[in-house]
């Protein structure tokens, strides 16, 4: 049996290092712990999210103390908040004695949507990521990232054809920074208000024949995608920097198209 006491056990990680680099990022990522998020309906999901978690380590030290991410994560309530997000970032520098950090959790999550035409409801789910920052230069930052699938129609395939137009399933991503509060269910409808239609749970007859048409009515190159978004994104006083893209999978051929577009409304260059 090991009697040694735990005190002398040596902590390799704090030791020195002679090679004088420094690493942007170092923690642990594809961690799982559960999250609840406050809804726009005023209710709260609970839901589970994965994180990543990372420290900028100085030259001098060999490493950092891994088991500290876990811990910090434990020591919390039960389930994370969006609310406690930024103070445990801050708890995650000042108990790994580093100047830099990152924080970053993904989570699925979920709107009750209601069809177009019969009204019956169903969920639909998105993927949004919250990251947060803290740098020497700026501080804390945070962004959130929201990934919304939508349906778009080729205006060509529609201009040329006789009969019909091809159209697909899109994921439109948007990365937003904000100088105020903004509800995850108002970046998933600015996206959906700008695609050929959006996407339902559930639909009746009369709902599949209304999006069909409505997708016609409302064809959307890629780049009509990222262009449209980024104007709805421009109006929006609340949005201060964004990154918009759009992945749309072909259906009459074997890659994606894609589009992006970043802008930063202060002209500070990313």
């Amino acid at each position: 049996m090991n009697t040694r006491d735990p005190m002398s056990i040596p902590d390799v990680q704090g030791s020195a290092d002679s090679r004088h680099l420094p690493i942007d990022k170092v923690g642990i990522k594809s961690i799982r712990h559960p999250v609840k998020v406050l809804d726009k309906s005023g209710g709260v999901q609970h839901t589970i999210a994965s994180f990543k978690m990372y420290v900028g380590l100085p030259h001098n030290f060999k490493g950092t103390h891994m088991s500290r991410f876990v811990e910090i994560l434990n020591s919390h309530e039960r389930e994370i908040s969006v609310e406690s997000f930024e103070s445990m970032l801050r708890e995650m520098v000042k108990r790994l004695e580093a100047e830099t950090g990152h924080l970053e959790m993904s989570f699925p999550y979920f709107i009750n949507k209601a069809a177009p035409v019969s009204g019956v409801k169903s969920l639909m789910d998105y993927e949004i990521t919250f990251v947060g920052e803290i740098t020497a230069a700026s501080g804390y930052s945070q962004t959130t990232t929201v990934q919304v699938p939508v349906t778009s129609l080729c205006p060509c395939s529609k201009k040329i054809s006789e009969r019909g137009a091809h159209n697909q399933r899109s994921h439109v991503t948007v990365t937003a920074t904000t100088n105020d509060f903004v509800w995850i269910e108002e970046l998933v409808q600015l996206v959906e208000s700008q695609a050929s239609c959006e996407l339902y749970g559930l639909l009746k007859r009369p709902d599949e024949k209304y999006v069909t048409e409505r997708a016609y009515d409302n064809p959307k190159f890629v780049e009509d995608m990222v262009r449209d978004v980024a104007g709805a994104l421009n109006n929006d006083p609340r949005i201060v920097a964004y990154v918009v893209e759009s992945e749309n999978f072909e259906s009459i051929h074997n890659h994606s198209a894609y589009a992006l577009i970043e802008h930063d409304k202060s002209g500070n260059k990313k």
